[in-house]
């Protein structure tokens, strides 16, 4: 066992004895190879089920707010940056979360294996090898071949905020900003259309992506209400890009590119490059980037005389 894991242990069991906290929000091993599960710890005893490891990919912030009381949460840099958009919009209050920061390496993604190897059968990861007997057969990768997507460009693999840190900290990815909204605003309309088209088609609006997202805590979604109704029962392709679009603009300056929603999509629908877009043209027009820091204003609540105004018609 990893020391990190007998820190995170030892953290949560001091903070139960100490009436601290009520309850601890980290990861425990699940019931499928490769896939860690959000984990309550609500006695020292159970604190033995917690763990740390390449495979606790859930952003533990989408459990804070749904909990009463005083909880412990293990954060990630992503979970951390989710935390503290949740902080700014009174979600949560700031005394009665302590958070246990740990430095990220990355996550796997169990989808690269399962599409050379099959159905997952047993896997373990050791000194950066990740070895799998699958369905169709047995391999071995290096973690960085099965990294997942959102961790590859990822800038902030470190806490933002913690009232504690366990381990060591993480290098951030140092690859060009946004180089693949880049790459996708290279192609031609056409080729945009077809490309998010056929992502359009796969989803069969289940709404895991919703679920999963740290950030959508509305009572009633949109896509939810009866009055007006904006989505009939079906599913075709307009009425799912409808659905996803209205994610992205109520994401807006409040998505920290965590990647719940396309690890979450049974479809594999890649949801993550319409919220990436929308994230860089926020970075590019407000110089914002969402959950950073406590202190600084989400770009929506706040109005600058150099906010660009080429959107306006003038008569």
């Amino acid at each position: 066992m990893s020391s990190i894991v007998e820190d995170i242990r030892e953290t949560a069991r001091q903070l139960l004895a100490d009436g601290k906290v009520d309850v601890v929000i980290g990861y425990e091993r699940g019931s499928l190879p490769l896939k860690a599960t959000p984990c309550f710890v609500r006695t020292a005893q159970d604190t033995e089920k917690l763990i740390w490891d390449e495979t606790c990919e859930n952003n533990l912030a989408a459990f804070s707010y749904k909990i009463p009381g005083k909880k412990a949460i293990v954060a990630k840099g992503c979970d951390s940056r989710a935390l503290v958009v949740l902080l700014q919009e009174n979600q949560l209050k700031r005394e009665d979360l302590y958070i246990i920061g740990v430095s990220c390496q990355g996550v796997v993604d169990k989808r690269k294996i399962e599409n050379e190897l099959g159905e997952i059968i047993e896997a373990t990861i050791a000194d950066g090898r990740v070895t799998v007997k699958g369905m169709s057969g047995d391999g071995m990768f290096t973690f960085a071949e099965v990294k997942d997507a959102t961790c590859q460009t990822c800038r902030y693999p470190n806490p933002v905020i913690e009232d504690v840190h366990l381990g060591g900290t993480v290098d951030s990815e140092q690859s060009l900003l946004f180089a693949d909204v880049l790459e996708m605003e290279a192609k031609a309309d056409s080729e945009r259309a077809a490309y998010f088209g056929e992502q359009m088609d796969k989803c069969i609006r289940c709404y895991s992506c919703r679920n999963a997202c740290p950030l959508c805590y509305c009572q009633e979604c949109f896509v939810d209400c009866n009055s007006p109704r904006w989505l009939t029962g079906g599913v075709d392709r307009a009425e799912n890009l409808f659905f996803q679009a209205g994610r992205v603009l109520h994401l807006a300056g409040r998505c920290v590119d965590c990647g719940a929603c396309s690890r979450a999509c049974p479809q594999g629908v890649d949801i993550r490059a319409l919220n990436r877009k929308m994230s860089r043209d926020v970075l590019e027009m407000y110089h914002h980037e969402s959950g950073i820091s406590e202190d600084v204003k989400p770009a929506l609540n706040v109005y600058s005389g150099d906010d660009p105004e080429a959107f306006l018609v003038k008569e």
